[in-house]
């Protein structure tokens, strides 16, 4: 009979949770609120054959494209933790390394999706949205995006 009571207190003690309607403690992870871009960079050429600049309600971050045989690449723009909004701006523009030309210029607003990296009632409280640089279609959707191979 000890034995069956024993075990599921342990299981509870393990798994973090209570039995007496305690919350279960939160995880530390930290997160940052921003809106991202993909893109794979042999879609732009050779090494560092582009530069990407992303601009998120006036905050922008640029760099090149990287090499062709890289999956990915990626470009963030961090958000003030008190965004707060639904929706922001986001341009994209892509130039030529080589010429200064612009290859890509895109512009569309951003829904930003509320995250809790650590549960619902443990903080903090991120906003973000991603999209794929596309070196046709400009800003799209992530989806699709796979390693080929």
């Amino acid at each position: 009979m000890r034995r069956a009571l024993l075990t599921p207190l342990l299981a509870a003690a393990l798994t973090g949770c209570s039995l007496l309607g305690q919350d279960t403690p939160c995880t530390k992870a930290d997160a940052d609120s921003q809106v991202s871009a993909v893109w794979r960079p042999a879609d732009f050429g050779g090494r560092d054959a582009a530069r990407i600049r992303l601009c998120v309600d006036g905050t922008c971050e640029e760099r090149t494209s990287g090499g062709p045989d890289d999956p990915f690449a990626s470009l963030s723009v961090r958000l003030p933790d008190d965004i707060g909004a639904s929706t922001v701006p986001v341009r994209l523009t892509v130039t030529s390394a080589k010429s200064g030309d612009t290859v890509v210029e895109d512009s569309t607003r951003a829904r930003l999706t509320e995250q809790h990296p650590n549960g619902t009632s443990c903080p903090p409280v991120v906003r973000t949205a991603t999209f794929r640089a596309h070196p046709d279609k400009g800003l799209t959707s992530p989806e699709g995006m796979k390693l080929q191979g």
